[in-house]
């Protein structure tokens, strides 16, 4: 299996909860000539009347304002991979099962598939969690895991022998 793992960096930019309020901070961003991979914004349970909207990539360089100019921060306390590669049934509960063989908590995950490609990204509560998340999924580089065999105990052929 291929997959293309990456550190990325997110920002992040607390909106009123109010019609049209994401469409503003993204238009300032893209005054700002912002080419961006992803978008995620949801509302704050704990702050009514607000929200959160994250962004990837920001690069300041590219860029004729800065981020803070536009809202943004730097959201250092979510590391984040990026996870790309060809799609399949069942890549989710690989991705997943990989990150929590390795003793890691996900603090969360958004994915999409377009076409036959998937990208997902994934968020740690420490940049600790993510190396070591980002060596798990690498290592799916080398061999197919056999995650059927470890959720039910029985190899993908014995189970459907049993059930012919």
């Amino acid at each position: 299996m291929t997959l293309k793992v990456t550190k990325e960096d997110v920002w992040a930019a607390e909106i009123s909860d109010k019609p049209g309020e994401l469409a503003l901070s993204l238009k300032a961003l893209a005054d700002f000539g912002a080419d961006l991979d992803c978008v995620m914004a949801r509302r704050q349970p704990n702050k009514p009347g607000t929200g959160v909207v994250f962004v990837s990539p920001l690069e300041p360089k590219h860029m004729s304002g800065t981020p803070d100019q536009a809202g943004f921060n730097s959201a250092k306390r979510i590391a984040t991979l990026k996870v790309e590669g060809h799609n399949k049934p069942g890549l989710g509960a690989e991705l997943t099962k990989a990150v929590g063989d390795a003793g890691i908590s996900m603090r969360g995950l958004s994915a999409n598939v377009i076409g036959h490609k998937f990208i997902c990204y994934i968020g740690f509560d420490s940049a600790a969690d993510a190396d070591k998340a980002e060596k798990a999924l690498k290592a799916l580089h080398q061999k197919r895991p056999i995650w059927h065999r470890s959720m039910t105990g029985k190899s993908k052929d014995k189970e459907m022998a049993s059930v012919s």
